[in-house]
């Protein structure tokens, strides 16, 4: 019985340590979480922000979709743009820029070609970069935007 004890109490003790660390562990994940939640409202948003106006001032159609501060999911922001050809918009394209706990700030896009261009409707999904969540800023994201819509004008 003393050596039952004794087993028992050990594994008490290792369990007990390795809640502790896994609570930290947790702890720091949802911390690196939420401060990128912040880059991406306080520097991200604001730039797309920009960019749409001048798209919709342009006669394009154009809309941020905002899911920093959803509780269950990894923050985003996206950009979507339909240009208008002809009187009639294209197909979305979406540029967003998500946080991945491993990599920072992920910047994927899918560029949607027209319909009216005479092919098959096909997505080019690809990823234009990535970069540490303290590392972000204002020109990046400038730069990724415009490469972004250059590509999506070239398709349509």
């Amino acid at each position: 019985m003393q050596k039952l004890r004794s087993l028992l109490k050990s594994y008490d003790e290792r369990k007990s340590g390795e809640h502790a660390d896994s609570r930290a562990a947790r702890q720091e994940g949802e911390r690196q979480r939420q401060t990128c939640g912040e880059r991406l409202r306080e520097i991200v948003r604001p730039v797309l922000r920009g960019f749409v106006a001048e798209l919709q001032n342009a006669g394009h159609d154009a809309s941020i979709q905002d899911h920093t501060d959803e509780e269950d999911a990894y923050p985003s922001v996206a950009l979507s743009f339909s240009p208008r050809v002809r009187g009639e918009s294209a197909l979305t394209s979406v540029l967003a820029f998500r946080y991945d706990p491993r990599r920072g700030i992920v910047v994927q896009r899918d560029i949607r070609a027209s319909v009216t261009r005479g092919r098959v409707v096909t997505a080019s999904t690809d990823r234009l970069g990535t970069i540490g969540v303290d590392a972000v800023s204002e020109e990046w994201v400038e730069t990724k935007t415009l490469n972004f819509i250059e590509a999506v004008l070239k398709a349509n």
